[in-house]
């Protein structure tokens, strides 16, 4: 696709003023298939096969604890859900990586920015293992000038004081910052935290129906960041 002829607008950012630019990884960089599928069906049905019990008892059971540890720093951890489920989640998610997917034009966008001499941070709620899992199967790590997951802040993007936890590990300055995440709650976190530059994504997961960003912009298509 021809990204000048597309039906997607370009999305006008003040890129002189924009020093660093912050990344979600999940439903952001790569498509949210593949969390969803493991975590909603994949996991329940080797869970079940363990257990001797239903996918249907064991999506019950685990829609229920998700829920309970949902935004915690927890919930985003896979030491967790190992220790809780007594399983071995990286052997599970190995078994679909074929399903882990870079979402179309990123890599563009990535070199874009080293192009137009940005700063670039991965900022993930994703646990290390999930983090180093995924890019041993996709070739993304290269573009970053730092990765940093908020299991080694010990705090997740939701938290209000996760910002200022991060400016102890990579200096910043939020009114020179664009941050692009599919979580609405954590752009209103660093919203809050005077990150002045905020983008959402219209569609983290590619099977599922376009979400509402509400007062966010949504990126669509990465060409629309593009030069």
């Amino acid at each position: 696709m021809d990204y000048r002829t597309s039906r997607f607008f370009p999305i006008d950012l003040d890129w002189d003023n924009i020093q660093t630019v912050f990344l979600d990884m999940d439903g952001t960089l790569l498509d949210l298939h593949f969390d969803n599928h493991f975590w909603l069906e994949h996991l329940p049905v080797r869970l079940a096969e363990q257990r001797g019990a239903t996918p249907e008892e064991i999506r019950a059971y685990l829609h229920e604890r998700y829920t309970e540890m949902e935004g915690t720093l927890e919930w985003y951890c896979l030491d967790y859900w190992q220790n809780h489920l007594g399983t071995d989640l990286v052997e599970l998610k190995h078994e679909v990586a074929d399903r882990i997917q870079i979402r179309a034009h990123v890599e563009r966008f990535l070199e874009s920015l080293h192009a137009r001499g940005k700063r670039v941070v991965l900022l993930t709620n994703a646990h290390q293992k999930s983090v180093g899992l995924k890019f041993g199967y996709v070739a993304l790590e290269h573009y970053f000038d730092h990765i940093i997951t908020s299991h080694s802040l010990g705090l997740p993007k939701e938290h209000p004081d996760f910002w200022q936890k991060l400016a102890e590990v990579e200096a910043y300055s939020p009114a020179h910052s664009l941050f692009i995440d599919d979580n609405l709650h954590v752009l209103r976190s660093a919203q809050a935290a005077g990150v002045k530059y905020l983008l959402a994504i219209r569609e983290p997961d590619s099977r599922q129906p376009p979400k509402d960003t509400q007062e966010f912009t949504a990126v669509e298509c990465y060409t629309q960041l593009l030069p």
